[in-house]
């Protein structure tokens, strides 16, 4: 008789993922390259026999090439990690949400550094934008401000999952959460200010304070995946009281159509015009993949 044992994969090392059993007891097991495996899913093991369980949530996003990465499963939470030095390219922040609220994850926004001079600067242009939208937490993973509060949200029994550009400090935050695991870290290249990619595999860690946090390479750009130009309105931050009412036309994409919510929000200020303008250039973008898509079919 065959013995069948559960546990969820917590690192993926390409040809092999790495195993905790309900048991305690880890395993290594050797996957098809593309087997489509991923870190936080819920597996059964029978005999080196890998059989993966049904997904609560995924994560996906989109690479440069336009290929579409699972990069994580049965999550709960989706941490956007910014930092003054690098900083975040157009659009990161506002794709991450909407492909968290897509996946239906809790968004974060996680503020590194701000122990650097002149953090100040972005700390106040991303409160102002993302108050009341999402939880911010401000800090530092090198001196502790702010830890205290992350370790608190964290807490509570959800699988998060961070992404940011390299260079942001995710590993050295994990390693602020949970010092013990002394994950490798790097430094920024002066020139240009860009991030060493000290992390090369995605990895689950439960946490002290409870939960648990992947860590996983930097994402330079998080394109969306199966995101509607219709589903960006609705899901983009700071739409969505232009969302609680109505257009005209049910498949409005908010641009010159009659009797648009949206346009109307923009108006009268309530919607302010940097963040209209922010969505019409990312719609411009899906709209471009949407249409190179239909191309190659």
């Amino acid at each position: 008789m065959k013995i069948k044992k559960k546990g969820v994969i917590v690192a993926h090392h390409g040809v092999a993922v790495d195993i905790l059993f309900e048991s305690g007891e880890r395993q290594m097991v050797q996957v098809k390259k593309r087997s489509g495996h991923v870190v936080g899913d819920d597996v059964v093991v029978s005999d080196k026999l890998l059989t993966r369980l049904p997904r609560r949530t995924e994560l996906c996003r989109r690479d440069s090439r336009g290929s579409i990465r699972i990069v994580g499963a049965n999550l709960d939470v989706l941490g956007v990690v910014v930092a003054p030095l690098p900083r975040p390219p157009f659009g990161y922040i506002d794709q991450a949400i909407v492909t968290a609220r897509g996946a239906a994850l809790i968004p974060v926004l996680v503020i590194n550094k701000c122990d650097l001079e002149g953090s100040e600067i972005l700390v106040a242009e991303l409160t102002a934008t993302y108050t009341g939208i999402m939880d911010i937490f401000v800090m530092s993973a090198v001196t502790g401000e702010g830890l205290a509060a992350l370790e608190l949200f964290l807490g509570q029994e959800f699988r998060s999952f961070f992404v940011g550009i390299t260079g942001v400090g995710k590993s050295s935050l994990l390693n602020a959460i949970c010092p013990t695991l002394d994950l490798r870290v790097g430094e920024l290249y002066e020139a240009g200010s860009r991030g060493c990619n000290t992390t090369t595999v995605s990895t689950l860690h439960a946490l002290p304070g409870g939960g648990e946090l992947v860590d996983t390479p930097g994402f330079n750009e998080f394109g969306l995946v199966d995101i509607s130009p219709e589903d960006l309105a609705g899901y983009f931050p700071g739409f969505e009281s232009a969302m609680a009412g109505r257009c005209r036309f049910r498949d409005c994409r908010h641009r010159t159509e009659p009797e648009c919510a949206v346009a109307k929000l923009v108006m009268s200020g309530k919607i302010a015009k940097e963040r209209y303008t922010t969505y019409l250039e990312i719609l411009d973008q899906l709209e471009a993949g949407e249409a190179r898509f239909k191309s190659r079919r």
